[in-house]
């Protein structure tokens, strides 16, 4: 079944924050004193991390300049199966930006002497040169020198996205004029079929972009079995068949179950989720209670306008209303749990309500009402006066009405 994962992000700092930092060996702002100088540890440790920091710079040339040498070389030989497989992986995703920066300073390895670990913040782009770039943090581990040597870059695992593809697995890639799919290796002759189903999807999906915001690629994965489980965290629930996550800059990446396709469902599936990537905000939308809205729209592009009595869900609707929902579209979300026929029956809830919305107000309000909704987060009634003229609790009832009118 379709779901979307949509997890936030959060880089940076607040404004406030920001306005304030002081660049080391400014002087001091009117009326402060000057800070503290570092006492000997931190010191030197501020120093080891400008030395580790200097390292993955010259790794960063190397790999964006295609020199795998040159981004071996700053690593120990036990660090270098796994950066080959990570520098193949990055390369076959044709990697324009690639940036590391240190996060905070390198802490000693607890019993393990000579050994530091530093939190780095890589960000990347792939295929377009000039894209807003996707931040990962990730723990790496050196050995002390003048110039050190870099012993391992751990899989990223943050609470918010968890581990990327390309940092534990092979990598087989195909690149579109509007779509960049990548498999492993295991599958790579599902390729040509998923880049072609993925370019057709994409133009749909770049109609539901709020503000014609398109994304510069959309970033699809294909997992096999063992990947479903580990990239972004694995932990989906039962009933997903792909999903959509943000990754920051601006960007989401789609993750396709290869298991839990259904013969023929991989369209509507790539239409659905690259919907998502095209109208969701970076930050995640407003919660449970718009799943329906979230989720209506991209079940709408999914369907890509075949008539109603095509939709897959309609006997699933029926047997939601008959019981088991209270009628109300903001109680539809599923549980992690729920049973796959009250999955199916929410999603064909919120299809029929969105298509109701879409043949009462046309595509383009109904689109401007999704961006108040879930981009402004502006409450759904508020929304529902201001962009399409009428107060929401009316609507609401007419959408429930035609859902009820549509499966008899």
């Amino acid at each position: 079944m379709l779901a979307v994962v949509v997890l936030v992000l959060a880089c940076g700092l607040p404004a406030a924050l920001v306005a304030g930092l002081v660049r080391a060996g400014d002087p001091p702002a009117p009326g402060t004193s000057a800070a503290p100088a570092d006492d000997p540890a931190t010191a030197a440790a501020r120093r080891l991390g400008e030395r580790m920091t200097a390292e993955l710079a010259r790794q960063s040339a190397a790999l964006l300049g295609g020199d795998r040498a040159g981004f071996l070389a700053v690593a120990e030989p036990v660090a270098h199966p796994d950066l080959r497989r990570r520098y193949a992986a990055l390369r076959a995703l044709r990697v324009t930006a690639w940036q590391a920066d240190a996060n905070g300073l390198p802490t000693p390895v607890e019993g393990r002497p000579g050994e530091w670990r530093l939190l780095v913040e890589f960000r990347y782009c792939f295929v377009t040169p000039d894209c807003r770039t996707s931040p990962v943090l990730t723990g790496t581990r050196w050995r002390e020198g003048e110039r050190p040597r870099l012993l391992a870059v751990e899989p990223s695992r943050s609470a918010e996205t968890g581990t990327r593809p390309w940092e534990v697995s092979e990598l087989a890639v195909a690149v579109g004029r509007r779509t960049l799919v990548a498999t492993t290796a295991a599958l790579r002759k599902e390729l040509p079929g998923l880049l072609a189903q993925a370019e057709a999807a994409a133009r749909v999906a770049d109609t539901y972009a709020v503000d014609g915001r398109t994304p510069d690629r959309y970033r699809i994965f294909y997992a096999g079995r063992g990947e479903w489980q580990r990239w972004y965290g694995g932990g989906r629930p039962k009933w997903t068949g792909g999903y959509a996550v943000t990754v920051g800059g601006g960007h989401h990446e789609v993750v396709l179950n290869a298991d839990g396709l259904v013969a023929g469902g991989v369209d509507d599936l790539l239409r659905h989720e690259l919907t998502h990537a095209a109208s969701l905000p970076e930050r995640g939308y407003p919660g449970k209670g718009t799943w329906w809205l979230v989720e209506g729209l991209a079940e709408y592009a999914g369907a890509d306008g075949e008539p109603i009595d095509r939709y897959a869900g309609l006997d699933e609707v029926r047997r939601l209303l008959g019981g088991g929902w209270d009628g109300r579209l903001d109680s539809l979300s599923p549980a992690d749990d729920a049973p796959a026929d009250r999955v199916s029956g929410s999603y064909g809830v919120s299809y029929l309500a969105v298509r109701h919305l879409v043949d009462r107000f046309g595509p383009e309000r109904l689109l401007a009402f999704f961006a108040a909704v879930v981009h402004e987060r502006t409450p759904v009634d508020k929304a529902a006066e201001r962009v399409l003229g009428e107060p929401w609790s009316a609507l609401h009832d007419e959408c429930v009405g035609y859902v009820r009118a549509v499966v008899g």
